[in-house]
């Protein structure tokens, strides 16, 4: 089967200061999700699944629409609030959606095949695309047999601070035993460090894999998610921004043996957007992947 591509683009975006996801920045105009679309494209992806919230779609549709080449199905499905077990009710103060563990969870109705998760507003490089697409495109869709792809630590530090990843601890065989977050890595004197729980400096390699939300699976993971989301809910509905990680789901299956997740290690840069401030810096480093012709301008021509 042709693995298909899910992109989470849900989020909300208060940290930017609005609609990131079809912001532009591209020297045409482009977003983010044009060059991801077009690096899962040309991997080998035909089919695109968006996650958004209902109240985006008349913005979405709009832009999106008619924009790529016929043989690519465009899909969406919505992420709401009230997607949550019976017997259950969302307190009227809620407003941060359920989080990436249930976004992926409720596309299950739209995806019957292996694929590949990404952020709607990360950039991730075309040879991880080719990575996952091939991976996948091996896998039986009824086995949990997942993938990541792993980040060289140095290849996604932030130009405006400390960061937060998922470090991922791998056996000899390359499969995934742990994740383990990080919070504030950053540079000091050269070096990338990380705060412990203590506030004490612990260096970390420069090529150490890390999670950037870049992950393959096969359908099986969706009765995973029912699961843990059935889990999480009696207590996280009384946490007005509590939400259920798709990482520590991961994470934990992985401990208890019920999936087996192969660590695909990729030299590409990473890079995205989560404050105003980086729209600057994202639109220059795509100005320079099309200025030494990785990408064409206009990336779709009519």
């Amino acid at each position: 089967m042709v693995p298909s591509l899910l992109i989470l683009a849900a989020g909300m975006g208060s940290r930017y200061g609005g609609l990131k996801q079809v912001d532009k920045f591209g020297p045409s105009g482009e977003t983010i999700i044009d060059y991801s679309i077009h690096d899962a494209m040309q991997a080998g992806f035909r089919k695109v699944v968006l996650v958004i919230r209902k109240s985006m779609e008349e913005d979405f549709r709009s832009f999106f629409t008619d924009r790529f080449r016929s043989d690519l199905e465009i899909q969406y499905v919505f992420q709401e609030l009230d997607q949550i077990p019976k017997g259950f009710q969302v307190p009227p103060e809620r407003v941060k959606p359920w989080g990436t563990g249930h976004a992926v969870m409720v596309a299950g109705e739209k995806i019957n095949e292996p694929f590949l998760i990404i952020n709607a507003d990360d950039y991730y490089g075309s040879v991880s695309y080719r990575l996952a697409f091939d991976y996948l495109s091996k896998l039986n869709p009824g086995r949990s047999s997942y993938c990541i792809i792993g980040y060289q630590a140095s290849k996604t530090l932030s130009d405006h601070g400390h960061v937060s990843r998922a470090v991922c601890e791998m056996d000899k065989d390359g499969n995934l035993t742990g994740l383990i977050e990080r919070t504030q890595i950053f540079r000091n004197e050269g070096k990338i460090v990380y705060k412990d729980e203590n506030r004490q400096l612990i260096p970390l390699g420069e090529e150490v894999n890390v999670s950037m939300n870049m992950m393959g699976f096969t359908p099986s993971i969706f009765s995973h998610l029912e699961n843990a989301f059935r889990q999480f809910i009696p207590n996280g509905i009384q946490q007005l921004k509590a939400e259920l990680f798709l990482p520590n789901v991961v994470g934990d299956l992985v401990k208890t043996g019920k999936a087996v997740v192969k660590v695909l290690a990729t030299d590409d840069q990473w890079f995205g957007v989560t404050y105003k401030e980086d729209k600057e810096i994202v639109s220059a480093k795509i100005s320079e992947l099309v200025a030494n012709g990785t990408y064409p301008s206009p990336l779709w021509s009519k």
